[in-house]
């Protein structure tokens, strides 16, 4: 089974060539492997037979029994997992009931003829590109069941819009105690899925993915040009430790966000208190306020 919160790469298997050249890519790579498979039961067959470290196969366009059963022997015999990944999109009409009923009725369909078949090695995924209804129907079918889900938001749309919708549905769940992995899915270049998949874990400290800058919005009583330090700050900032780093603009919540950051300054008019693991550790003026955050991370410039 995927180790949850690992990182994998996911193909997608269109014909026979691209199942083969799993083979090939494996030998370039060492992330597992997950193949996407739609329509043929072949290209899952050719899939794990070059490799795939799992397999993806959707309920909504691979249901006939004798090909699923194919899928699941040869699944067995390199004791590799399956994901049943439910969309709305490709169910039939039919099934596309209210509140994500029609995926989780379709999972169960195809759960119960997996079990039928004594393979239990399966991970599920319930994917709407309607937030409400992807979160109810991975709910309801949490309580209906104890497999591993794989969080998602499907065609979630362009980044600006996407995020949100990703956030609020994965993280939804995730504060629920559901989920084991998760994609991002966002009309883009896949690094901003991944990028934004690592900022969902790290809001939720699920996962450590480097530093996480807290600053504050930038409302009348800040004297600073606060903007232009997290800018200046997030641009030279190049570590990839676990290290909380608070710029505050002013003495409202300033002191008390920047004592509990790893490092901190609570900016007055002009200048700041540096503070350093709770403790006081000089007075800064603004205009040195990256270099002297950097510099009390020990980092180099």
């Amino acid at each position: 089974m995927e180790k949850a919160g690992s990182e994998i790469a996911r193909v997608a298997v269109k014909d026979i060539a691209a199942a083969r050249a799993i083979k090939i890519i494996k030998k370039k790579i060492k992330t597992p492997i997950v193949a996407d498979i739609h329509f043929d039961y072949r290209l899952a067959l050719e899939a794990i037979k070059s490799g795939a470290d799992k397999i993806r196969i959707n309920p909504g366009n691979i249901w006939k029994a004798n090909e699923l059963k194919q899928i699941i022997s040869s699944a067995k015999k390199r004791n590799i997992s399956i994901r049943i990944g439910l969309n709305t999109g490709s169910l039939k009409k039919r099934a596309c009931e209210p509140s994500g009923l029609g995926m989780v009725n379709a999972a169960l369909k195809y759960i119960k003829f997996f079990e039928k078949e004594n393979f239990r090695d399966i991970i599920i995924s319930l994917k709407s590109s309607n937030v409400e209804e992807t979160v109810s129907a991975y709910k309801k079918l949490a309580g209906l069941c104890d497999y591993p889900f794989h969080l998602g938001v499907t065609a979630a749309g362009p980044y600006d819009t996407g995020i949100i919708k990703s956030s609020i549905g994965i993280g939804t769940l995730l504060l629920s105690g559901i989920g084991d992995t998760l994609r991002v899915s966002l009309t883009g270049d896949p690094i901003d899925e991944v990028i934004a998949a690592k900022r969902i874990l790290r809001v939720l400290q699920l996962r450590n993915f480097g530093p996480d800058i807290i600053s504050c919005p930038t409302c009348g009583r800040c004297q600073v040009d606060l903007p232009k330090i997290v800018d200046g700050l997030q641009e030279k900032l190049s570590t990839k430790r676990a290290i909380g780093i608070a710029v505050m603009g002013c003495e409202v919540n300033g002191p008390g966000e920047a004592k509990d950051a790893d490092i901190g300054i609570a900016f007055g008019k002009k200048s700041g208190l540096l503070f350093k693991k709770g403790k006081v550790v000089k007075k800064v003026k603004a205009k040195n306020a990256v270099k002297e955050l950097l510099t009390c991370a020990g980092h180099k410039l």
